[in-house]
């Protein structure tokens, strides 16, 4: 995609003018911290007059996602922001638009909890949103931006898989990213699509006036059991394809590590400089970050373990993604977790102080 002159933005600013680019045709939202500038960026950008997007401050975090499973019943790229008691009131919801196979875009910009908790940057989001908060079989297409150009980027990506599996997608994005300010390049304008080539290119959307069309149809409701068990084979054979088409994470100096740090967003940012610090004193520490935390890449992790003596995951929370790579790696190698809690951030110091701890055997002098 092309790219227009640098700014200087927040990761929350800037998501929320590449979602003007991309030819978003609507957002419905309500104000939290700490991802208010979603709303409040949009707002002063007025796109309706440019783009003809709709904005809309609405009353609760629950006619949010409500409008945004309304709108893409009906073919629309349309999207909500908010962040960890905002997402708990949306469960319901999204469920539904999971069984109704509605795609939209859900922003999480996570904030300390439980409970109202603090507005400090967390991680602790990860099993609302990876283990599905909701009722039923289903998952999120999850994607964790680690820099303020990422969540320019991955609006793109998460309304393409959004479209491209019929199911929401979510930006699962810490406090700290949405808040950091960064250089960053926004794409080109898209054009919105007409109500038209929405017909013509989602031949399940209900389409507006004018369209002249047979009645479609969307719901998540079978009152017959084998046409239900079918509902659900049909979704797990997407998440399949998902599986097998669209992991994303990135590597740094795993090939030799002998333990190897595992984490996302912000987290990996800091572990990026332990890995430097360790290797300076001649300790073999690589980094997996997994950029889409669903689907996670439990496939590398399972090739990294043959490999390495151990993992540790480096999260802002008391523990939640480590449990998905000891699925990954097995019993037959130690997964360790170090985080931190309420809106603290460690230093890259201190995880490598914690690795230490935790695997004694990769000191120099050991």
């Amino acid at each position: 995609m092309k790219t227009t002159h640098q700014l200087l933005l927040k990761g929350n600013e800037a998501l929320a003018m590449a979602a003007i680019r991309y030819g978003c045709d609507g957002y419905f939202g309500y104000p939290i911290t700490p991802q208010t500038e979603i709303l409040e960026t949009l707002m002063s950008e007025r796109p309706w007059k440019t783009t003809g997007m709709v904005v809309m401050q609405v009353e609760s975090e629950l006619a949010a996602i409500n409008m945004v499973l309304g709108g893409g019943a009906t073919g629309k790229r349309v999207m909500t922001s908010t962040s960890g008691p905002g997402m708990s009131l949306m469960q319901e919801s999204l469920s539904y638009m999971a069984g109704s196979s509605i795609p939209g875009l859900i922003v999480d910009v996570m904030r300390g909890g439980p409970g109202l908790g603090t507005i400090q940057p967390s991680q602790a989001d990860y099993f609302q949103v990876i283990k599905g908060g909701g009722h039923g079989d289903y998952k999120l297409f999850t994607i964790a931006p680690s820099n303020v150009q990422e969540m320019a980027d991955f609006v793109a990506v998460a309304f393409d898989w959004a479209f491209k599996y019929r199911n929401p997608a979510v930006i699962l994005a810490d406090g700290t990213i949405g808040q950091m300010m960064e250089k960053v390049e926004l794409p080109e304008f898209q054009p919105r699509l007409t109500d038209q080539e929405i017909y013509e290119r989602y031949p399940w959307a209900a389409t507006g006036k004018g369209i002249k069309h047979k009645q479609r149809i969307l719901k998540s409701l079978e009152l017959d059991p084998l046409a239900m068990e079918q509902n659900n084979l049909n979704r797990l054979a997407k998440y399949a394809q998902a599986e097998a088409e669209d992991v994303r994470y990135e590597e740094l100096q795993c090939d030799d590590a002998q333990v190897i740090v595992v984490a996302f967003g912000s987290a990996a940012r800091i572990c990026s400089k332990t890995v430097q610090l360790a290797r300076q004193q001649g300790i073999r520490l690589g980094l997996l970050r997994p950029v889409t935390l669903w689907p996670f890449p439990k496939q590398r992790l399972q090739q990294l373990s043959h490999s390495a003596a151990g993992f540790i995951t480096v999260e802002l929370n008391a523990g939640q993604m480590v449990e998905d790579v000891r699925l990954a790696v097995g019993s037959s190698l130690p997964v360790e977790h170090y985080g931190r809690m309420g809106g603290v951030v460690f230093t890259p110091e201190e995880i490598l102080e914690a690795t230490l701890q935790r695997f004694p055997q990769l000191k120099p002098n050991a």
